[in-house]
């Protein structure tokens, strides 16, 4: 029974994420506010209140959220492969699907990552890669991890994970028809293949 009121408080507060994120979607950072968050959620502000210390606490919150949902999607699948190679072409297939298959996630996420600054006033945008993006760092283990069992080439696994994330948070920001997402994923493969081994 103990554990009772903290699945319930845990489950509000993801309530409250992802009304952040569709009102994110709908109206973005600069119109977003408590009390529209709780409209969409359905509830008070005072609600609101009592799981987060204020509105840049929620979307703190929703940040985390967002990234480690994004994190557990692709490692979920890249950790069923064995080989460095495996991984490397996994970790670009789920990427690019998830992309595809979560773009009201993808527009929540640049909205806070363009928009909010850190206690510091540093917009979230200059902050590290390995600061702030656990799937930056992901990628490195996957091509030192290939490098260390010689299925990979000598490059800078920095260098390389940049040019690659790159890559594929590029293809976030394409629309319309004329771009063939399959196309795209086995340019990329190709490219990262040629690079590697």
């Amino acid at each position: 029974m103990a554990d009772r009121p903290s699945f319930i408080a845990e489950a509000r507060r993801e309530q409250i994420i992802k009304a952040t994120i569709e009102v994110l979607d709908e109206i973005g950072y600069v119109n977003i506010s408590l009390a529209k968050i709780a409209k969409k959620a359905k509830i008070s502000t005072g609600l609101i209140s009592y799981h987060f210390n204020d509105k840049e606490d929620v979307l703190n919150h929703t940040l985390f959220y967002l990234v480690k949902t994004q994190f557990d999607y692709i490692k979920e699948r890249v950790s069923k492969k064995t080989s460095a190679y495996d991984q490397l072409v996994t970790f670009i297939e789920a990427s690019l699907a998830y992309h595809q298959t979560h773009s009201v996630n993808n527009i929540a996420l640049l909205e806070i990552l363009f928009n909010a600054r850190t206690e510091d006033h540093i917009p979230y945008y200059k902050l590290s890669a390995e600061e702030e993006d656990p799937l930056y760092v992901y990628l490195q283990e996957i091509l030192q991890y290939g490098q260390e069992t010689n299925e990979f080439s000598k490059f800078q696994p920095k260098s390389l994970s940049t040019m690659l994330q790159g890559a594929i948070s590029e293809s976030m920001l394409v629309n319309g028809e004329e771009f063939n997402l399959e196309e795209y994923k086995n340019d990329l493969v190709t490219m990262m293949t040629k690079i590697v081994t």
